[in-house]
């Protein structure tokens, strides 16, 4: 385990965090946008994916501007979240309830990745790192507009289409995963 003796190694050691868990992201959410029947979420997570592709050499970036080599560090947190991400797209679910499950799943990843980035950010503003701190932001800035569209797609008729489905509804049959 590394020591944490300044928080520059604090930052380097959450940029390390950040690395693998948008590492992670890129494998996981081709499978969500396959899983899902709505086009317009399925079309939102696709370019998340590229967004996220986008984040991960901005990290890239970060790790050149501090003279370090990119090296990830087992991020826990994003690989819980993404194991019971994937534990949703295992149940037998409503197509509509499924949606609103990905959903769901989605914005926890989002909520981590808006912590994580936020207190990048800050520490690195703190410690006059300004070009990283922009990078950092700039990233902050894609997660939250990414949870505000989780959200507008939830709110504009997923989750209505969930609750009509799931009082009484069979589940789907033959729905390829």
């Amino acid at each position: 385990m590394a020591q944490m003796r300044t928080l520059h190694d604090a930052l380097v050691d959450e940029i390390r965090d950040l690395y693998h868990a948008e590492k992670q992201l890129v494998k996981a959410l081709p499978k969500m946008a396959k899983a899902t029947s709505n086009s317009a979420l399925r079309t939102a997570i696709e370019a998340h994916l590229a967004e996220t592709e986008e984040q991960v050499t901005r990290l890239e970036e970060v790790f050149e501007l501090l003279d370090l080599k990119p090296r990830a560090k087992a991020c826990a947190g994003m690989a819980g979240i993404l194991e019971e991400g994937s534990d949703v797209l295992e149940e037998d679910a409503d197509e509509a309830v499924l949606d609103a499950m990905i959903i769901a799943s989605a914005q926890r990843a989002e909520h981590y990745e808006i912590a994580a980035y936020g207190t990048a950010a800050a520490w690195a503003e703190g410690l006059g790192l300004q070009s990283v701190a922009k990078l950092l932001q700039t990233t902050l800035a894609e997660e939250k507009a990414a949870d505000t569209k989780l959200s507008a797609l939830a709110e504009s008729g997923i989750n209505a289409a969930a609750e009509s489905g799931a009082v009484g509804a069979a589940p789907s049959k033959g729905r390829q995963r």
